[in-house]
């Protein structure tokens, strides 16, 4: 995870606190104001991005806005469609029949099916999320959804490299968008039949409580000894995000919380993988990051650093497996049904092969040998006895912009609110709406200040590159897994 920087220093750097497991350093020092600004400047969205992000920004209500009355909490009415990449194998997608045919016999004629030619095309020149869009026989511009064209509920099918993540991020803007990737096919079958046993099972029988008990969610906040990042989730997010739930939530739900010396790693694997383990877990802490080529980045990047770390004062050289939970640590007959996994962490989703941060002289630095989803959430969705039904994490390093805003203070709006309608029975893609608006709004500012800078507006780097940062930070939220799912437990 990243910070902002004290309010002072921001006129001077800012800070990316992610940290390297290879050292046991942060990733990368402070870069300073003006090279994120330049950076920025250089980074321009296209005109028909530009126009989706205005007119979801424009939108008065924190929701996905179904025209024409439409629910999307009914796939009848909002539809579900699945995009495959054009060279998709056949055997991939038999696996996931159970999955489909789901789908299919809840959304009607609202369902959607595109492979071959109608998927995504892979070739030297990626396709965007415009151009699929109007390839289609139905022709959908940019712009709110309408399911009569295409569904509001998409699910891609593809390992980043093939299908980047910059056509989720453009899709996300309007749509409800997920991504499964495995490494085998077999995985996929295991999540398709998990999440048609889950969904096809009562609630009292798939969650792990009694009938009659609150459902399970629980907060795990790691507060490393002279580390301000995990300092400041652990008390300016998890815990107060945690009360406001128990609030909002009533009986329903037993929100438990466990932070600072609680937040270990046995700690997490004691909750996540015992008999009361949660139908909804947040946890907030750093996200492991390693170099390019190391051998342990495929496996272990993006693993949750618990608080065994001691910080960065006292611990010095390459971090221990014992102090961070990766997905050997999930062993391959656990259980996770019903679950739901929220990962604040940098890297908690996946890494592009790209920097989406550290620009020199207009040159991205390859961070990864190619982009991929986090091996920790690929074995959460993925056993065989049961996995979760999805995951939302981070692709990149996280900051604290989504919470804490400089200027303007503590927010966790787009927290709470994301959480809130999820606990209410709510599907996930429509409860990260929260986070798409605050991506449209925070994108819209950083167009006009630009705009107004190339019309001879003083130009204000600290600004420029606090929007450019915010802007990369909000649209990086990704749902791993079908973005229809929802917690077991609820109102349908």
């Amino acid at each position: 995870m990243a910070t902002t920087a004290d309010q002072p220093k921001q006129e001077e750097a800012l800070t990316l606190n992610g940290v390297n497991g290879a050292t046991g350093a942060y990733l990368l020092a402070d870069v300073a104001v003006a090279d994120v600004a330049r950076a920025a400047r250089g980074d321009k969205p296209e005109d028909e991005h530009k126009k989706a992000l205005s007119q979801r920004s424009a939108s008065a209500a924190p929701s996905f806005g179904l025209g024409f009355d439409w629910d999307p909490q009914k796939l009848e009415e909002a539809g579900w469609a699945v995009i495959f990449a054009s060279d998709a194998p056949a055997e991939l997608i038999a696996a996931l029949e159970p999955l489909l045919s789901l789908r299919k016999s809840q959304a009607g004629d609202r369902y959607r099916q595109f492979t071959g030619a109608e998927g995504y095309h892979v070739g030297d020149a990626p396709d965007r999320a415009h151009a699929w869009l109007g390839r289609d026989p139905r022709k959908k511009a940019p712009g709110p959804p309408d399911p009569r064209k295409l569904p509001f509920y998409l699910l891609l099918v593809g390992d980043p490299q093939t299908i980047p993540f910059r056509f989720q991020y453009e899709l996300d803007v309007n749509y409800a968008v997920g991504r499964l990737h495995f490494d085998t096919v077999a995985d996929y079958a295991c999540y398709a039949n998990s999440v048609v046993q889950q969904e096809g099972a009562k609630a009292a029988a798939v969650a792990p409580v009694a009938a009659d008990g609150p459902r399970q969610a629980l907060f795990f906040g790691v507060r490393n000894r002279g580390d301000r990042a995990t300092q400041l989730s652990a008390d300016k997010l998890v815990a107060p995000l945690a009360e406001l739930l128990a609030k909002s939530a009533g009986k329903s739900w037993a929100v438990e919380t466990r932070l600072t010396d609680q937040a270990t790693k046995a700690g997490l694997a004691a909750a996540l993988l015992g008999k009361e383990r949660p139908s909804l877990l947040f946890t907030a802490s750093h996200g492991m990051g390693f170099p390019n080529g190391d051998a342990r980045q495929l496996s272990d990047q993006g693993a949750l650093l618990c608080q065994d770390w001691p910080g960065p004062m006292l611990h010095r050289g390459p971090i221990p497996k014992d102090f961070y939970f990766a997905a050997d640590d999930v062993p391959l007959d656990a259980d996770l049904s019903g679950l739901i996994a929220f990962h604040f962490a940098c890297y908690g989703a996946g890494t592009p092969e790209l920097d989406d941060y550290a620009h020199q002289a207009g040159v991205r630095e390859a961070i990864a040998p190619k982009a991929f989803l986090s091996s920790l959430v690929k074995r959460e969705l993925s056993l065989p006895k049961g996995g979760a039904l999805a995951a939302v994490g981070h692709v990149e390093r996280a900051w604290s912009y989504s919470f804490a805003w400089p200027g303007a203070g503590d927010d966790l709006t787009v927290f709470e609110g994301a959480l809130e309608e999820l606990m209410a029975g709510g599907r996930l893609g429509a409860a990260m709406a929260f986070f798409s608006q605050k991506y449209a709004d925070v994108a819209v500012s950083l167009n006009g200040v630009l705009e107004d800078e190339r019309f001879g507006a003083e130009r204000n780097d600290a600004m420029v590159a606090g929007l450019w940062t915010a802007n990369n930070d909000a649209r990086s939220y990704v749902i791993v897994g079908d973005p229809a799912v929802r917690l077991p437990g609820g109102p349908a």
